[in-house]
């Protein structure tokens, strides 16, 4: 079982995720901010996910001493690199996640729920705990939530198979779209946003998703049991990625209904 199989395995789940009329659904800017405000809880779990892998797979530790495979160490790095320390529009050194906050307050969305939940795990209180009692739509609390558990779990075939296949290996497919629509529609308003996505599209479809794959073929290796794992997880990402979509569309439902 090597990285075809399990994208075969996954391509159906997959191509669903991609036809989600989400992508389409983006056609203004109030769904934007909507998007925006339930999108931003996954680009930080993305992040969790980059480095529960960097302190699996690498020595962070003060003392450092030589730690795993030294090429999945260099691949790990060099994701790390490019989404921790990457450049903004005017190339200044920037994380995706801030400035996807950027992006936000631009647009004029509201980035009080995840800055004040940033504030909370800054000063030591438990993320489980920091998401329950955030004002976080109830969709990423659930995505989150999912993805915290694969991380505490600690194995690192498993965070790399959902970082890969659930996360790194769609966004070109995921944003395109969006894209498109956006630079037609709202060239000025939304000029953050759309930077970061066709960043995002820029790197991960050219880089990262090779060396996230690489990655997972060398953490499995020929382990069965890993590979049946890591099929399994990333089937189990894609649906969560579905029903985060699925609740963006329902939260604006919800808010004409306030209205």
């Amino acid at each position: 079982m090597k990285i075809d199989y399990v994208k075969s395995q996954i391509s159906n789940v997959r191509q669903e995720l991609i036809d989600h009329q989400a992508f389409t659904w983006v056609d203004d800017l109030n769904k934007a901010r909507i998007f925006m405000e339930s999108h931003v809880w996954a680009v930080w779990d993305f992040m969790v996910l980059l480095k529960g892998l960097q302190r699996q797979l690498t020595c962070v530790d003060t003392y450092w001493v030589p730690t795993g495979n030294p090429e999945v160490r260099r691949l790990i790095n060099e994701i790390v690199f490019g989404e921790e320390s990457d450049i903004d529009q005017n190339g200044n050194a920037v994380s995706h996640f801030e400035l996807y906050v950027q992006a936000m307050v631009e647009a004029g969305a509201n980035t009080q729920p995840i800055l004040t939940f940033i504030e909370e795990l800054k000063l030591g209180v438990d993320p489980k705990i920091a998401l329950e009692r955030s004002a976080a739509p109830e969709g990423s609390k659930k995505f989150v939530l999912a993805t915290l558990d694969v991380v505490e779990r600690g194995h690192a075939h498993e965070i790399a198979a959902v970082f890969t296949f659930g996360r790194e290996d769609l966004i070109p497919d995921m944003f395109i779209e969006i894209v498109k629509n956006l630079k037609e529609a709202f060239p000025t308003e939304l000029s953050l946003f759309t930077y970061y996505l066709e960043r995002h599209i820029e790197i991960d479809g050219d880089l990262h998703g090779q060396l996230a794959e690489r990655m997972v073929l060398e953490l499995c290796a020929d382990n069965k049991n890993h590979w049946e794992q890591a099929l399994a997880l990333s089937s189990a990402a894609l649906r969560a990625r579905i029903q985060l979509w699925t609740s963006v569309i329902q939260e604006h439902q919800d808010v004409c209904l306030a209205l």
